[in-house]
């Protein structure tokens, strides 16, 4: 069941499925939206602390460090303090580990390969828009969803596309796959992917399975919330 809280105040477009059927391009975040990722996360960034010398976090706390891309996951994870160059020398060692041990416990959420079978049997166009690192990215989209997928795109600065909340990722997906503003939604489950939503001009649904609380996601102004997966799967039923 679709929840909505306090509508008068909702900033995106008019939600796509209102009288639709809803869209034709099916925007998701990856880390806690498609994939159970947060045990190999804090494993990685454990391991990273550990080489450096310091302390290690819970995986509670990384829950609430990831969302903004790697390399600030490493700044919220090492001590106060840290100049930048020991940050990316941490950096690194985490980004070699987590290549090597990223899929030792990582998987779908449950429903979430039935949603996408169901998306794409309906004709949709299905892409993946992450702040973790592109070849992690891909990488994970080509073992767990192969041929479900249309477009991964990860974090990718080097070449001047801003991670989310910046709309840049989302753009581009929708520029490289044909669609317009109006036939997209985006799906995710973070503040970070409701803002990404709001600056692409798209509607967003919140998922309650991954790595942010119900109330966390309504102080920053998401208003639309599924709980399981096959609750989007329906929207499109009509």
């Amino acid at each position: 069941m679709l929840n909505s809280s306090d509508t008068k105040n909702v900033t995106t477009p008019r939600p796509l499925w209102e009288g639709q059927g809803g869209g034709s391009l099916f925007i998701f975040d990856l880390d806690g939206t498609l994939l159970d990722t947060l045990r190999d996360l804090a494993t990685s960034v454990n391991y990273a602390m550990e080489q450096c010398h310091y302390p290690t976090h819970s995986i509670d706390q990384v829950r609430m460090m990831v969302g903004n891309g790697v390399a600030t996951l490493i700044k919220r994870a090492v001590p106060s303090g840290t100049s930048d160059e020991d940050t990316a020398h941490a950096l690194d060692i985490f980004k070699k580990h987590y290549m090597e041990h990223g899929e030792d416990t990582t998987r779908p959420y449950d429903g979430i390969l039935e949603l996408l079978s169901a998306l794409k049997q309906r004709g949709k166009q299905i892409a993946v828009v992450s702040n973790k690192f592109d070849a992690a990215t891909k990488a994970l989209c080509d073992k767990y969803f192969l041929n479900l997928i249309d477009i991964a795109l990860g974090e990718n600065e080097a070449e001047g596309i801003r991670k989310k909340p910046a709309p840049d990722m989302v753009l581009k997906a929708m520029k490289q796959l044909h669609a317009t503003p109006d036939e997209c939604i985006y799906i995710g489950d973070s503040d970070v992917d409701f803002h990404t939503a709001q600056n692409a001009g798209i509607p967003c649904i919140s998922v309650l399975w991954g790595f942010r609380t119900k109330e966390f996601l309504q102080s920053h102004g998401a208003t639309i919330f599924v709980e399981k997966p096959e609750e989007i799967a329906k929207l499109n039923e009509k």
